[in-house]
C-alpha cells in the first residue's frame, strides 16, 4: 500500500515537472519574428531561440520584459517584449546612432 502511494506520488510529480514548462506560458524553442523599419518599410526576420537564449545565433539575455543581444559588428539590440519596439544602438566616435524598428511578437 505504501509502495503504491509512493509510486503514484512520484508519477504525479513527474507529470507536473514535464507539463510545468509547457503550461508556464513562456515561449519555448525557436520562433521567427517579423520586424520592420517604419520609415522605409524594409522588413526582415529575426530568429529567437528561447531554449538556447540566442537571437540569430548570438547570445541573448531574455527576460519577461525584454530581449537584449549584440551582433558580431558590435551593434546592440534591445527588443521590448510588450510593445515590439526594437532599438538598435551603434556606438561610434561621434556619439553613435540609434535606430528604431517594430517587431510583431506572438502574444
Amino acid at each position: 500500500m505504501v509502495l503504491t502511494k509512493t509510486l503514484a506520488a512520484a508519477i504525479a510529480a513527474l507529470a507536473v515537472g514535464v507539463a510545468g514548462p509547457a503550461m508556464s506560458g513562456e515561449p519555448r524553442g525557436e520562433t521567427a519574428v517579423a520586424c520592420s523599419n517604419p520609415a522605409s518599410d524594409a522588413t526582415w526576420q529575426i530568429r529567437i531561440d528561447y531554449d538556447r537564449s540566442t537571437v540569430d545565433s548570438y547570445p541573448a539575455r531574455i527576460s519577461d520584459a525584454e530581449i537584449w543581444w549584440r551582433d558580431a559588428n558590435g551593434w546592440n539590440y534591445r527588443l521590448d517584449r510588450k510593445s515590439g519596439a526594437l532599438t538598435v544602438a551603434l556606438a561610434s566616435a561621434t556619439g553613435g546612432n540609434f535606430f528604431h524598428h517594430r517587431c510583431k511578437l506572438e502574444k
